[in-house]
């Protein structure tokens, strides 16, 4: 209604369907049993998203007798809300048990309260304005209008009509010849699903198709043997589909010998007596879909205008109305129509790539559609009339032209008729029907079809080309989550378990991948994967059998028929083999290996992973029997190839950095300690940073001349590889000096020096330096130099602790250095612990630990040994904070035993 519009008196209902307040309109059924409500935005696409939210709500309570009319009125209605008023539409549907009531709401803000005294004025037929009621009145079976100040309500009623017992739909009676062709006695799989997806029930017709005992399938879920298309930003799941209220299409179902049987399905959502929710499915082989099949209202008559001379629409007379409003659907419909039309046994729909170069099977009646569903034949097959699909063709006998229509062959056909669909002179498509017999098409059937197909190849561009875009949306998002997962890892095992991951089942259904160490290296079978992980070995067994693809750097997949060919051998040598065995071991050998040529039977490609201008391996993904891949996943996957080969070749890289770095920093550490005798020595050693092993802190014990021991434990400025190169030069220079025979503070001194040669690379560094002789009364004589270096500690038998050195001038930032060594006797009991500022400074926000709380920890020490000792510390520095560290740490103690008492 126009913003204008006079309407009827405020709350009223047109005597003529009825007299009761809109409250109490419902005189046959006053029981609402289900509620559908969504809010409509104001734009024009609003209006067609209404009309398929009614149209599915009323299909999906099984309303298909008032579908239409209630599409119609909403249509009007919110039309005028989002259009006209410029406001948002809420729609609702309320179902009883002998109709459906719709609302639509608006809210137009300058509306005013039309006067109780108001005349009902329609308006006139011809104004755009006004018709929403006129319809009400016209189609509702009761109607009314509700008005506030600033909300206007119109409802309408729709009674369901009176059906003879016993009559659903029907069709005219046909000569026994044009009745659907059965192979044998049509077998319909009754399967109930319950509300977890758990198959429930399995009847003896389901056994018969798929193969599976209902012992063996009951329980298990429904999803696990659905074969349901995998296509990024497309379709509805499994899942989806058997929370519907009703379902009805084509997928397939994995049978026991392991390939897919295509079925057409029908579900409804029902409820058991206690309220709880189950799906019941019928499913026959996709071929009988017409067991099952809702007929599709019929088509106007082919004329140019209906009896009331209104034109009609020449798509929705070859299509009928409505029209699917998705691709798939769309092509079937096609497909379907031109079979009929042309009385044929089959008929084909086949899309254009981008190039015009290839054509893609996108629909099929009548034909295998599981074998052939995104088959690609070229454009132009050979010279001639029949050599192309840019003109329309007919054969009257495929027989006598082998090869002229690829996708027919070994199906039977023997006439065929191909139309070109195209769009502003572009070839888009090819339509087909074919029929068993010769000779059943004529150039008049070519135009016939040329006709249909000219009526419809805008729609099928239009929706293939929405659905593109819905493809690249989608694949667009599924490359940026790709990326930010493979660049979340430089773990190369990862990196490969990835690549498999995010290609099954989304691209394809197995996946393997082959790396190249160098050049001079064969590829190397380094990972596989399955959808089904059962059969991932024999998969991995089978590609193991055969020679690696060869590894060309040239972009784009490439078929490889190695794999599928092997499996064909296989199981042909295995079903020889079988026929010498007994009866009850057929079962187990050549079922597995059935089921591996199943699996790898398709079409399998191989893409390149090209990393720095170098093959570094390959990505190979399969298909099961006879199944395809489309253009735009290829597409997909070779983008996934590039990023793969990337991080696939940054792990590689990381890998050996970092080998080599782990290589340098062992080389950094001491050899293993020598042995004290009379004396524990222990120590705990760990780097800062991921993936180092030595950091700015070191340590060391050696022998030096006479019978004596050097010991060191110090703190070079900084973390990571820096520091490590400065911790090299002075535990080495520590050695050497020591060794020839220098005293403490030359050693320290000398070491200094070097230090500052180093100039711009030098950094300053904490030591504590000392010379260890054990004494033959037991106890240990110790000469220490503490430069710049924590104190070391001094555990006595008694639990008093007390520092055992005095603070000295740090190396690396004065030339002239004056240091003395001190002198340390441990008695046998005593510990001395050494550690540097990493566990000193252990931080809590703003707690430290400090020399004290280090005291504190060492005096619960007595009585334990070395080794317990300076785990008891590591322990407490640990459980201090609850972050990592974030300093490097090193801890090192000496403790002279107790002589042991007979």
């Amino acid at each position: 209604m126009l913003p204008g519009e006079q309407p009827p008196a405020s709350g009223a209902e047109h005597p003529d369907h009825g007299s009761l307040d809109p409250a109490d309109n419902r005189t046959r059924s006053s029981v609402i049993t289900a509620r559908a409500a969504h809010t409509f935005e104001p734009v024009g696409r609003s209006v067609a998203a209404a009309r398929a939210f009614v149209r599915d709500t009323l299909q999906g309570w099984g309303f298909g007798d008032v579908v239409d009319d209630a599409v119609v009125l909403t249509s009007e209605l919110v039309t005028n809300a989002v259009v006209h008023a410029g406001t948002a539409a809420e729609v609702v549907c309320l179902r009883s048990g002998d109709g459906v009531r719709i609302e639509v709401s608006d809210r137009y803000p300058e509306r005013e309260i039309p006067l109780q005294s108001s005349g009902v004025a329609m308006g006139s037929p011809d104004r755009e304005g006004g018709r929403g009621l006129q319809l009400c009145a016209a189609l509702a079976t009761r109607w009314g209008v509700e008005y506030s100040p600033a909300h206007k309500h119109v409802w309408f009623r729709l009674d369901l009509p009176e059906r003879q017992i016993g009559t659903r739909t029907a069709g005219p009676s046909v000569s026994t010849e044009l009745l659907p062709l059965a192979d044998e006695r049509v077998r319909v799989a009754v399967i109930q699903i319950d509300s977890e997806g758990a198959v429930s029930a399995w009847n003896d017709d389901a056994q018969e198709l798929f193969g599976y005992p209902a012992k063996q399938i009951i329980g298990k879920p429904l999803t696990d043997y659905a074969a349901w298309p995998h296509t990024p930003g497309t379709s509805t799941g499994i899942a989806e589909a058997l929370r519907l209220s009703r379902w009805e299409g084509s997928y397939g179902i994995r049978a026991a010998d392991g390939r897919v049987v295509p079925v057409y399905a029908s579900h409804l959502r029902v409820r058991d007596p206690q309220g709880e929710p189950s799906t019941v499915c019928l499913l026959v082989r996709d071929d009988e879909r017409a067991v099952l099949a809702t007929p599709q209202r019929g088509a106007a008559p082919e004329s140019a205008h209906r009896a009331d001379g209104q034109s009609t629409d020449p798509f929705e007379t070859f299509i009928g109305s409505p029209a699917p409003d998705d691709l798939d659907g769309l092509l079937q419909r096609t497909v379907e129509r031109s079979r009929d039309m042309l009385d044929g046994d089959a008929a084909f729909l086949l899309l254009a790539t981008d190039d015009e170069t290839e054509l893609e099977v996108r629909a099929t009646t009548g034909l295998p559609s599981a074998r052939q569903r995104f088959a690609r034949v070229p454009v132009d097959t050979g010279s001639g009339r029949y050599g192309t699909a840019r003109m329309p063709a007919v054969h009257e006998d495929l027989s006598a032209v082998p090869g002229a229509v690829p996708l027919l062959n070994g199906t039977g056909m023997r006439s065929v008729v191909t139309v070109p669909l195209k769009v502003e002179g572009r070839l888009t498509g090819s339509l087909g029907v074919a029929a068993e017999g010769a000779g059943r098409y004529s150039n008049e059937e070519a135009l016939r079809l040329q006709f249909a197909a000219d009526r419809i190849a805008l729609a099928v561009e239009s929706a293939r080309l929405g659905e593109l875009e819905r493809l690249r949306r989608g694949s667009l998002s599924f490359l940026v989550e790709a990326s930010d997962l493979l660049a979340g890892t430089l773990d190369r095992d990862q990196t490969l378990a990835l690549m498999a991951q995010m290609t099954v089942p989304t691209l394809a259904t197995w996946c393997a991948v082959y790396t190249i160490a160098d050049t001079a290296s064969e590829p190397y079978l380094s990972y596989v994967l399955h959808e089904d992980e059962e059969r991932i070995d024999g998969l991995k067994a089978l590609l193991g059998r055969i020679d690696p693809p060869e590894p060309v750097p040239t972009p784009g997949a490439r078929i490889w028929p190695a794999p599928a060919r092997a499996a064909h051998e296989a199981a042909l040598e295995a079903s020889v083999r079988s026929l010498d065995d007994e009866p009850h071991h057929l079962g187990s050998g050549i079922g597995s290996t059935l089921t591996t040529a199943a699996s790898v039977g398709g079409e399998t490609v191989v893409l390149p992973l090209v990393a720095r201008n170098r093959v570094i391996g390959m990505l190979v993904l399969g298909k099961p029997s006879e199944d395809h891949f489309r253009q735009e996943n290829l597409e997909l996957a070779e983008d996934l190839s590039r990023r793969a080969a990337l991080a696939l070749d940054n792990s590689r890289l990381y890998s050996e950095r970092m080998a080599i770095s782990q290589s340098l920093q062992r080389s950094l550490l001491p050899p293993d300690m020598p042995e004290v005798p009379g004396v524990e020595v222990e120590v705990i050693y760990r780097a800062a940073g991921e993936g180092n092993e030595v950091g700015g802190d070191f340590y060391d014990l050696f022998t030096i001349p006479d019978g004596a021991y050097g010991f060191a434990i110090g703190d070079v400025c900084g973390t990571g590889p820096e520091a490590a190169a400065v911790t090299g030069l002075a535990r080495h220079a520590l050695r050497l000096l020591a060794r020839e025979g220098y005293s403490g503070p030359a050693v320290l001194e000398r070491l200094n020096n070097a230090i500052l040669d180093e100039g711009e690379r030098s950094r300053f560094l904490t030591l504590l330096y000392g010379e260890l002789r054990p004494q033959e009364d037991g106890s240990a004589l110790l000469k220490v130099v503490c430069a710049g270096h924590p104190l070391p500690l001094r555990l006595r038998q008694d639990g008093s602790v007390e520092a055992a050195a005095e603070p000295q001038p740090l190396l690396g930032v004065m030339d002239d250095l004056e240091l003395y060594e001190q002198t340390v006797r441990l008695e046998p009991g005593d510990v001395l612990l050494c550690v540097t500022d990493g566990i000193t400074e252990r931080r809590e926000g703003s707690r430290m630990l400090g020399d004290d709380g280090l005291a504190e920890v060492l005096k619960g020490c007595t009585g334990l040994t070395a080794g317990a000792v300076a785990a008891r510390v590591m322990r407490a520095v640990e459980r201090f904070a609850a972050d990592s560290p974030s300093d490097d740490m090193a801890i090192l103690t000496m403790r002279v035993p107790e002589p042991q008492r007979n």
